[in-house]
């Protein structure tokens, strides 16, 4: 899995790709983390989350939103980010985890919201594909 920064306007994008659509999530969320941060320290306890939305493009917005929310809550820059998929009777769930580093151990620009704006989430010659961009 993988992911790259790309400006946007005022706004910033993370591109991602990755084998499964579990390891794009990861890797936009791992994109997430590096928008809002450039050198993570290895210091910070895993937490556990869970959401679930009726379509792949909600349940992405809905993971980074959460952890978004877990990074206003606990005052954390969830990092390390894993990502378990399933889907069942047209309803996506994601359980996943991420390391929290601390707020104070590090110099974070804020990232404001995940937007649907040009939103794409889609299965690309065998591998996955993601583009979301962030409110700054």
């Amino acid at each position: 899995m993988s992911y790259e920064l790309r400006e946007h306007t005022a706004d910033i994008a993370v591109e991602a790709s990755g084998e499964t659509f579990a390891a794009v999530a990861a890797a936009v969320a791992d994109g997430l983390a590096a928008a809002m941060c450039e050198s993570v320290p290895e210091e910070g306890d895993r937490f556990s989350l869970s959401v679930a939305a009726e379509s792949r493009e909600a349940l992405l917005f809905e993971y980074l939103d959460e952890l978004i929310y877990e990074r206003d809550v606990r005052s954390v820059l969830p990092v390390d980010n894993e990502a378990t998929i399933t889907e069942q009777s047209g309803e996506w769930t994601l359980d996943g985890s991420a390391r929290g580093v601390p707020l104070s151990a590090v110099t974070a620009r804020e990232v404001k919201a995940v937007t649907y704006s040009e939103m794409v989430v889609e299965e690309r010659e065998g591998e996955w594909y993601a583009y979301v961009v962030f409110d700054v």
